[in-house]
């Protein structure tokens, strides 16, 4: 049904369309109070995010090393981006719901407003109208009365015989006068009256109806568009669901990448030391007169059995000797084992390098920048960028000095840990005695120097490894570099070391040619219960 049929409940519909107002005000509020909340809670996982994101320090790098670590990590990454779809539905809600909300608030406040306007004016002249009506009514009452009374007079003085001919006459054309004037406010009272009338008819058949009809349309377009609001409300979560599932995708993914084996073998890839383990403790017979020295294969030598070793044993207590040295150890890593701080020297040299790049490719930028400025002068002063290549120059000199102090140390333990023939051995000793003494201001070098002297006891007393298997080549190997081997696609070689976690298997062609073969070239069959060199955290 219209509005228009319910008559004259212009202040009840005054009072519904007002509620309709405040209605939009409390839901727009409610909106506003909800964006809020989604920016509060994508601040709050942002900042829970960034206080479990490791560290930027060596602990960071090793711990990234696990796949339990990288996983947590890949949470936390995607944990942030969950976030940012949250910040995302607090804007679309203010950008799509308040902000429209706002300003079509303005315009229903301004349309209400006419439209009542228009209703008010519209009252205000049917009351005006009737105003006249009953005041012309009113008038025809009392020049009715004063007609009546008027000619009762007359017919009194007329029927008086004392009463003067002139004074008759004169209330005779009295009572004539008043008569007219009935006579004129009759008809102004009947003009009057069709005329309200059919204003009346108007005003409650045409004007009020057709302004309660724009009420009625203004309301119904209210309603509607608190129902595509509500819509929207809930679509602008319903946008981010896709990419929110791809964050815990993520988190899954990277929950499912954990391998414990992986884990398992790292912990033997970062802590292994190189070291074999100690040999059998030789009997000593307190029956014959002979010097007792202690063993060095044994977990109670003594500082004096280390600093003046007798003996040939091939085992060492390596793994045994707590490190002395507090915090990060000193700068050549001489505080770790050999094959931790070969990797950690490595590491090193690949970061120097690192920076090396980065200085001369500010050099060549700026060399750059200094021939533009040659060939056009306008452009700047060529001599201002000489201090800084200058600087520069210097930089990569020091660099490149930290290079030529870790790479012969790298080398020598790379080496020695990974071949036993003693032509390896001499080109060792070469380093040591003759690149070694760069790192060392006094040319001198102090890192476990008795225990490295004996390597040359061990090469002397070298005898010769069983075999723990065979291995068949899948592909053919060249053997360039000295204390390798070289391989034939299908060949058949006996396998006298497994590979320690470098990548290089130790195998034997016959009694004089042995050597080291890549992992990845050749396919290895142990033997059952094989005693071979293995690898030791």
């Amino acid at each position: 049904r219209e509005w228009g049929t319910v008559g004259d409940q212009f202040d009840n519909l005054e009072k519904h369309t007002q509620w309709g107002i405040e209605f939009v005000e409390k839901y727009t509020k409610f909106v506003k109070e909800r964006s809020e909340i989604e920016i509060n809670y994508a601040k709050q996982i942002r900042n829970l995010s960034k206080k479990y994101q490791p560290k930027k320090n060596s602990r960071e790098e090793e711990e990234s090393k696990y796949t339990f670590c990288r996983a947590f990590v890949t949470t936390l990454n995607e944990l942030n981006d969950y976030a940012g779809q949250h910040e995302v539905i607090a804007e679309n809600l203010t950008s799509q719901i308040i902000t429209e909300l706002m300003r079509y608030l303005q315009e229903l406040k301004s349309e209400r407003k006419s439209h009542f306007h228009d209703g008010r004016k519209a009252q205000q002249h049917i009351e005006s109208s009737w105003k006249q009506l009953e005041s012309s009514k009113r008038k025809f009452e009392r020049d009715c009365k004063e007609a009546d009374r008027a000619q009762q007079y007359f017919e009194k003085m007329d029927a008086d015989i004392n009463v003067t001919k002139a004074d008759v006459e004169k209330a005779r054309q009295q009572a004539q006068v008043r008569h007219q004037m009935a006579s004129d406010s009759k008809g102004d009272y009947s003009s009057y009256l069709q005329k309200f009338n059919q204003e009346q008819n108007e005003h409650y058949y045409t004007i009020i109806p057709n302004i309660f009809q724009k009420l009625q349309d203004m309301e119904e377009r209210r309603i509607e568009r608190i129902g595509v609001c509500m819509k929207t409300f809930a679509d602008v979560d319903r946008q981010v669901l896709p990419i929110v599932g791809k964050c815990l995708d993520g988190m899954t993914k990277g929950a499912e990448s954990i391998d414990p084996k992986t884990d398992s073998q790292q912990v033997v890839e970062s802590y292994k030391s190189g070291f074999e383990p100690p040999g059998d403790v030789e009997f000593e017979d307190y029956g014959q007169a002979m010097k007792r020295t202690a063993s060095e294969t044994s977990l109670s030598n003594t500082r004096e059995a280390k600093e003046k070793p007798t003996g040939k044993s091939k085992g060492k207590l390596w793994p045994f000797i707590k490190n002395k040295n507090k915090g990060s150890g000193p700068e050549d890593f001489s505080h770790l084992p050999p094959e931790q701080r070969r990797k950690k020297l490595q590491g090193k040299i690949d970061e120097i390098n690192k920076d090396i790049q980065k200085e001369m490719d500010q050099r060549d930028a700026l060399t750059k920048m200094k021939d533009v400025y040659i060939k056009n002068p306008q452009m700047g002063d060529p001599a201002s960028v000489d201090p800084r290549l200058t600087e520069i120059g210097q930089n990569i000199e020091k660099l490149q000095f930290e290079v030529q102090k870790f790479e012969p140390r790298a080398l020598v333990l790379l080496l020695t840990l990974f071949s036993g023939r003693k032509t390896i051995y001499v080109f060792t000793v070469y380093l040591l005695c003759v690149c070694w003494p760069l790192s060392s201001p006094d040319g001198s070098y102090t890192e476990e120097q008795n225990s490295e002297t004996q390597f040359d006891d061990e090469f002397d007393d070298e005898e010769t490894l069983p075999t723990i298997g065979t291995c068949k080549a899948l592909y053919p190997f060249e053997g360039h570099n000295e204390g390798t081997i070289a391989l034939a696609e299908g060949e058949l070689l006996y396998v006298i070391e497994e590979d320690k976690g470098d990548g290089w298997t130790r195998v034997r062609r016959n009694e004089d040619e042995e050597g080291y073969v890549p992992t990845s070239y050749v396919e290895v069959f142990l033997e059952t219960n094989a005693k071979g060199a293995m690898t030791y955290i």
